[in-house]
C-alpha cells in the first residue's frame, strides 16, 4: 500500500497516531486556515467538527491533552438539567433535552447510555404533585422521547429499586431517565471525528501569542511543549475555547473581553457498585443545589460539589472538607454508611461559569456567551457538557464575517460520531465477535460501548499479537489493546493520558493506576518509541501525581489543597503557566 493511500485511510479513520502528528505539526506551520480553533475540550472540539463539516480548513490546538480540564471531570451526565426548570430556564432545559435524544439516537448511541434515576419524596401532600408536574414539563419538552417517562413509587416500591436507602429517609419516589457517557471518551471522539472531516488536531501545543495584521487577530504563535518548537499558525478567524482560562487567554490577545468567566470546583467520589445495593442512580436534595448518586460500570459516582475555584487551573484539588460533604449527604439516606475507606476514586473539576462586571451583582449562569472580541478573534464561554454542540455551531457562526465567502450552515445534527455507524448491528453480533476471537460477550459489549464500530481496529491489533488481548495487570477492565489503540489512534502522548482519559483507571481502582503504570508505559513505549529512561520517568511523574492528589485530599481547605497538588511534576514538562 503506498504512502499517499495509507495517509488517506488514516485520514477517513481519524487517527492521531505519532505519524499523524508529525505531519500535523508540518502543517500548523505550512498551511493557510479559515479558522484555528484553541482548546481541546468538547467545545473546541465540537467547534473543530462544526467547521470541518461545513467546509472550512481547521486547526486545533490544545496545550496538554484532549478533555485534559473540564471535560474530563464533569458528572458523566448528557441531562436536560432537572433543576433548571424551578429556575424558569424553559429554553436551555429543551435545549439540552434535544441534543441529549440526538446524542443518544444519531450522533453517538455508543457513548451515550440511558440511566434510570429515582427521585425521593420526603415531604407528604405538595411535593409528589409539585415535583410531578416538574417531570411532566420535562418529559413534554423532550425526557421522555426515547427514554421511560416518569414513574412514581410508593415508599415499598421505591425501597424495591433502591434498598440501600433507609426506610424513613422517603415516603415514595418517582423514577425519571436521563443519559450518561464517559465525558473524556466522547470529547476524544468528537476531536477524532473532525480529524476525519480535514480537522488539523494537535495536542501538547501550546498558543504563546497571537499574529495581528493591523488591528485584526491574523492567527496565533504556538510551542510544541514535547520538543519546543515554536512556529506561526495563520488564520482568518480564531476561536478560544477555552474555559476556565478564557480570561487568561484574552489578557494575552491583549484585549478586553465581553464577559468574565468564574471557576466552581465541583468534586466527585467513586465507590464500589456492591457498597450501594440499587438499580437506578438517585438525586438528591440538598440545602445549596442537588447530590446525584450515579451508576458508573462496576462503581458509583457521587457528587457533586459547588465552590468558588481562585488557584491552579489546571489541577484543581479536592479537599478532605469536599469529600466529608460529599459523605455526610450521601449517608444521610444510605441504610448502610459509606467511609473514607469506600472510596476507590476522587476527581476535581471547574465549571466555566459566567460571570458579571460586578462580583456583587454578577449572575451566575450555565448558559453559554458568544462574543466577537476583536476583527478576527472569537470567544465563547460557559454553557454545560450536553449542549456543546450548539454552542460549537454559535461560535462557528460567529466568525462568519471574518471568513471570505459564503459560509455554509452548521450540519452536525447530522454528522454521527466516529463509531457510530453500524454500532447497533454489531451490538446484535456480539457473540459472534467474542468467539472470533476468544472474549466473553460481556468484553465485546464493554469494548462495543467504548469504540462502536471502530472495535474492529482494536481487536485487530491482537491477530499478530495474541497477548494483547488480554485484561491490563491491575486493572482487569481494560485490554491490552486498548492502550495501544489510544497511542496509535487516539492521541494519547503520556501515561496519564491513558490512565485518567483514554481509560479511567485513575479513578476506577483503589491503587489509582500505580499498580499498573509500569505494564501501561511499556505497551505505550512500543508505538511511541520510549526507551527505558523515558518509560521510567513517566511511572515516577504519575506516580508523584497520584501521591500529591492523595495528599491534597487528606487538607482541610483550598490552599493547602492546592500546595499539596502543585508540587507534583507536569508530564509535560516544557508547559508554562498560565496554561492558554
Amino acid at each position: 500500500m503506498s504512502k499517499d493511500k495509507i495517509e488517506i485511510d488514516n485520514r477517513l479513520k481519524g487517527t492521531l497516531g505519532p505519524a499523524d502528528r508529525v505531519e500535523n505539526w508540518r502543517r500548523l506551520g505550512s498551511d493557510e486556515f479559515d479558522v484555528v480553533v484553541i482548546g481541546g475540550g468538547v467545545v473546541g472540539a465540537g467547534a473543530a467538527l462544526d467547521a470541518a463539516t461545513r467546509g472550512l480548513r481547521v486547526a486545533l490546538v490544545e496545550a496538554r491533552d484532549l478533555a485534559a480540564g473540564t471535560s474530563s471531570r464533569s458528572s458523566k451526565l448528557f441531562h436536560g438539567g432537572l433543576r433548571y426548570l424551578e429556575q424558569l430556564e424553559f429554553s436551555l432545559v429543551r435545549e439540552a433535552l434535544r441534543e441529549r435524544e440526538l446524542m443518544l439516537t444519531r450522533l453517538a448511541p455508543h457513548l451515550v447510555k440511558p440511566v434510570p434515576f429515582l427521585y425521593p419524596l420526603t415531604h407528604r401532600i405538595w411535593e409528589r404533585p409539585y415535583t410531578a408536574a416538574g417531570l411532566f414539563l420535562y418529559d413534554t419538552m423532550g425526557g421522555a422521547r426515547s427514554v421511560p417517562g416518569q414513574k412514581h413509587l410508593s415508599r415499598a416500591g421505591a425501597l424495591r429499586m433502591v434498598p440501600a436507602l433507609k426506610r424513613n429517609a422517603m415516603i415514595g419516589g418517582i423514577r425519571y431517565y436521563d443519559a450518561q457517557a464517559d465525558d473524556a471518551r466522547h470529547t476524544m471522539t468528537v476531536a477524532r471525528t473532525a480529524a476525519r472531516y480535514g480537522a488539523v488536531i494537535t495536542t501538547s501545543t501550546q498558543v504563546t501569542g497571537f499574529l495581528r495584521e493591523a488591528d485584526r487577530v491574523a492567527g496565533v504563535r504556538v510551542r510544541d511543549v514535547e520538543s519546543g518548537d515554536e512556529v506561526e499558525v495563520r488564520a482568518q478567524a480564531v476561536i478560544n475555547a477555552t474555559g476556565v482560562w478564557t480570561d487568561e487567554l484574552q489578557k494575552l490577545s491583549g484585549g478586553r473581553g465581553r464577559f468574565r468567566v468564574r471557576s466552581s470546583k465541583g468534586v466527585h467520589i467513586v465507590v464500589p457498585r456492591d457498597r450501594i445495593v440499587a438499580e437506578a442512580g438517585m438525586i438528591l436534595r440538598t440545602e445549596k443545589s442537588v447530590l446525584f448518586v450515579i451508576p458508573w460500570g462496576n462503581h458509583w459516582i457521587v457528587g457533586t460539589t459547588d465552590t468558588d475555584w481562585h488557584l491552579d487551573l489546571a489541577h484543581p484539588a479536592a479537599t478532605k472538607a469536599d469529600i466529608d460533604y460529599l459523605l455526610e449527604h450521601v449517608n444521610s439516606v444510605l441504610a448502610t454508611p459509606l467511609t473514607h475507606d469506600d472510596i476507590e476514586g476522587v476527581y476535581a473539576g471547574l465549571r466555566p461559569l459566567l460571570a458579571g462586571e460586578s462580583e456583587e451583582t454578577s449572575k451566575l449562569s450555565r448558559e453559554h456567551a458568544v462574543a466577537r472580541v476583536a476583527p478576527g478573534l472569537v470567544a465563547i464561554a460557559g454553557g454545560k457538557y450536553t449542549t456543546y454542540r450548539v454552542m460549537a455551531a454559535d461560535a462557528v457562526d460567529a466568525i462568519a464575517p471574518d471568513i471570505t465567502g459564503r459560509m455554509a450552515s452548521s450540519i452536525t445534527d447530522r454528522v454521527p460520531l466516529l463509531g457510530a455507524d453500524g454500532y447497533h448491528a454489531l451490538v446484535n453480533q456480539a457473540d459472534q465477535l467474542a468467539a472470533a476471537h476468544g472474549l466473553h460477550p460481556y468484553r465485546i459489549r464493554h469494548l462495543l460501548d467504548r469504540f462502536g464500530s471502530e472495535i474492529h481496529d482494536v481487536l485487530a491489533l491482537g491477530d499478530d499479537r495474541p497477548e494483547l488481548l488480554k485484561p491490563i495487570p491491575a486493572a482487569p477492565n481494560y485490554l491490552q489493546a486498548e492502550v495501544v489503540y489510544a497511542c496509535s489512534h487516539e492521541g494519547a502522548l503520556h501515561l496519564e493520558d491513558v490512565l485518567t482519559r483514554r481509560t479511567r483507571i485513575s479513578i476506577e481502582y483503589a491503587h489509582r493506576g500505580v499498580d499498573c503504570a509500569e505494564p501501561v508505559a511499556r505497551l505505550m513505549a512500543e508505538v511511541l518509541g520510549w526507551d527505558d529512561a523515558r518509560v521510567a520517568r513517566e511511572v515516577e511523574v504519575y506516580a508523584k501525581r497520584v501521591e500529591a492528589e492523595r495528599d491534597s485530599q487528606t487538607q482541610p481547605d483550598d490552599q493547602a489543597a492546592d500546595a499539596k497538588r502543585s508540587a507534583a511534576p507536569e508530564a509535560r514538562e516544557r508547559i508554562i503557566e498560565p496554561v492558554v
